[in-house]
């Protein structure tokens, strides 16, 4: 369990191939210095488990139907990632209740300033949509971020500066695809009236 407060973005050292179509993710940042193996990253949003940990560095290893579902298979050295450690008892809650499953990629239909202030249009699935309110929280790219509005086959968001200095925000641009993770308790709650 994540709280979508993303801790620092990790650079990409190496995304290599590995047997049954998947990959071995490996990344570094001074966060992952006290990482052990089994422990939950999520990266991105998608949780992750290390495998292997290596002073700052850790490596994931990735299953086929995660590079086909999320947007990790789009990785390369030198890029970089939203990375959060998983949850422990004592911490303190903000965000909301992310889970690191990421649901579907939506991609940037817009992302720059608008007067002083900085907006991020996200295209999304209507089967995502559902899940999405005005002023509900969503995860994009495992940051736990306010609805501002609901537009034509998406949502907006409206951006703090501390947001875009520390995630991967800072480098993305429109057309780019993020991973998504709508709010567990909406689809709880369309589970239990018999919707889903």
């Amino acid at each position: 369990m994540f709280t979508g407060l993303v801790q620092g973005a990790a650079q990409v050292v190496s995304r290599s191939p590995r047997e049954a179509d998947g990959a071995r993710l490996t990344l570094s940042h001074p966060i992952l210095a006290s990482a052990r193996v089994g422990d939950s990253i999520a990266t991105n949003g998608c949780c992750l488990t290390v495998v292997d940990p290596r002073g700052d560095t850790a490596s994931f290893d990735l299953l086929a139907e995660t590079l086909r579902l999320t947007n990790l298979g789009e990785l390369s050295a030198g890029g970089i990632v939203n990375i959060e450690p998983s949850l422990l008892p004592t911490d303190r809650m903000g965000g909301h209740f992310v889970t690191g499953h990421v649901d579907c990629v939506g991609t940037i239909a817009f992302l720059g300033r608008e007067g002083a202030d900085w907006k991020l249009d996200i295209a999304a699935p209507e089967a995502l949509l559902r899940h999405v309110v005005r002023k509900g929280c969503v995860a994009v790219d495992g940051m736990s971020l306010t609805v501002a509005d609901l537009i034509p086959g998406g949502f907006r968001i409206w951006l703090i500066p501390h947001t875009l200095e520390v995630t991967n925000l800072s480098r993305r641009k429109t057309g780019d695809r993020v991973n998504l993770e709508s709010d567990l308790l909406a689809k709880y709650a369309e589970k239990l009236l018999g919707k889903a």
